[in-house]
């Protein structure tokens, strides 16, 4: 096949892609065909090298193993997945999604497409870009926004699970439901929030907090005089002392997504608001001062490595044995249970602490977009429906030791989450309980504003700039400004 030219993307230009296609082969031989005749379910891991190839062949299929409808099939799917980090987890959405299969009659193809290097967000781009693809694409956090004007509709599917389950998260709306219209489907898989994992042991040995007392594996137990006085003073206090006792807090602050969600958190807790919803610039208050007064002292007694720190860098500051706490889901317990035991078996996990507007954890979450070329819409639909039935979601939670967590609050009641451990009951807090409200760094600005607030990191960066770089908050507050100002030229 001739060589595509490629736009300043780096994607092959769309003309060239459907003048390749006149001209493509056939992709199926007769023995590969005989190989996999009858074969209901078939997935592979997608490379960002065969996610381009693939938008350049204009199928998917070229790039795995051929697809071969059966003779009784109704239909075909292909699914572009995200690739689970915990061993084993991709298994049951597979076995899901090959059990609808096989009662639909509908050949279903999975590709689980890794995040490292961004593979999935290029291969929806490409896709996007190319009119040609998978189905279903998994689309994380801002992407339903980007690819909007490509995504079809999902009201149908939305008001029938909205019927069954209650209200969906609020982030969850505020990222997939556009001039009200929903173009994304809220994914178990992938979506998580970032509450506090503190070693149980320590802040009882150096500060006398008893956290299972405060936060039992039993929100029926929940005791407001107690969870009231979780909030940002003890929680600098605490800090303070489990610094000067040597195992510090590790909170990063760099750019990266766990650094951004955090400090969001906090924002909001202050009732910080960079851009409010009618694109006033709301940075230069009395709110946001009071923030950043108090991320300076607690951003002290911090290891000062976090402000470089990526994503990893607070996992394995728990799970080194160096650290008494850090804010991400459960993937830092998973590890320190296979690499240090003994950290794992002293790790609790529980809500953010409060502050004078409220108690918020940031939320991250990935979403299904059916693709507006989509030759099977309907039954693409109905799958959707299915992966996300409270008996699906409570399989999908279960294979990723309670990582994945579902977008509606009545499903917050599953077993995994109570039962797993060392110790029994230490993720029963991961999902949002009490009076803790799911939040995400841009808001409340239109998402257009709201992602480049995300993606620049503008509250980590000025949090840096005055506490690191000790720039004067005047200052700060004037770079923010003029950074703000930017983002509304969209």
């Amino acid at each position: 096949m001739q060589r595509l030219e490629q736009n300043q993307c780096g994607f092959p230009l769309l003309a060239d892609l459907r003048r390749s296609r006149k001209n493509e082969a056939p992709a199926h031989s007769n023995a590969m065909h005989a190989r996999l005749l009858g074969a209901k379910m078939t997935y592979s891991r997608l490379t960002r090298r065969t996610a381009l190839k693939a938008a350049t062949l204009g199928s998917i299929a070229a790039i795995t193993a051929p697809y071969v409808r059966s003779s009784y099939a109704a239909g075909k799917l292909t699914l572009g997945c995200w690739d689970h980090w915990v061993p084993g987890a991709n298994n049951a959405l597979t076995k899901l999604c090959n059990d609808w299969g096989e009662k639909n009659k509908v050949d279903v193809h999975i590709d689980f497409i890794t995040s490292q290097g961004a593979k999935n967000r290029i291969t929806a781009a490409a896709e996007a870009q190319a009119g040609v693809g998978h189905d279903i694409m998994s689309q994380p956090d801002w992407n339903i926004q980007v690819h909007e004007r490509v995504l079809e509709p999902l009201d149908e599917v939305m008001t029938q699970l909205i019927n069954q389950y209650g209200p969906v998260s609020r982030v969850a709306e505020y990222l997939a439901k556009i001039k009200g219209v929903w173009r994304g489907v809220p994914a178990t898989v992938g979506s998580q929030v970032k509450p506090c994992c503190s070693r149980i042991d320590l802040y009882k040995e150096h500060t006398g907090i008893d956290l299972r007392d405060i936060f039992p594996a039993d929100e029926s137990k929940y005791d407001k005089a107690k969870t009231e006085k979780w909030n940002w003073d003890n929680y600098l206090e605490s800090a303070q002392k489990l610094y000067k006792a040597g195992f510090p807090v590790g909170l990063p602050m760099g750019q990266t997504p766990d650094a951004v969600d955090w400090v969001g958190a906090l924002f909001n807790s202050y009732g910080a608001v960079l851009v409010d919803a009618k694109d006033n610039i709301k940075v230069n208050s009395a709110e946001t001062r009071q923030a950043l007064e108090y991320l300076k002292k607690l951003m002290a007694v911090n290891p000062p490595e976090v402000y470089a720190w990526d994503d990893a860098g607070n996992n394995r500051w728990l799970i080194s044995g160096k650290g008494s706490g850090i804010m991400n889901p459960p993937s830092a317990w998973v590890v320190a249970k296979r690499d240090n035991p003994k950290v794992a078996e002293n790790c609790w996990t529980h809500p953010m602490p409060k502050g004078p507007k409220g108690r918020f954890v940031g939320q991250l979450p990935y979403f299904y977009g059916l693709w507006a070329f989509s030759k099977n819409k309907s039954s693409a639909k109905d799958l959707l429906l299915h992966i996300s039935q409270k008996e699906s979601v409570a399989e999908l939670v279960k294979a990723s030791v309670g990582y994945d967590l579902p977008a509606f609050n009545s499903m917050y009641d599953l077993d995994t989450w109570k039962t797993t451990g060392p110790p029994i009951g230490t993720i029963y807090s991961y999902p949002p309980r009490g009076d803790e409200q799911t939040s995400l760094a841009g808001t409340p600005a239109r998402p257009g504003v709201g992602a480049q607030i995300y993606n620049k990191a503008i509250n980590t960066v000025m949090v840096a700039k005055f506490t690191q770089g000790n720039e004067k908050l005047d200052d700060v507050i004037k770079w923010a400004e003029k950074e703000l100002e930017g983002t509304l030229r969209v």
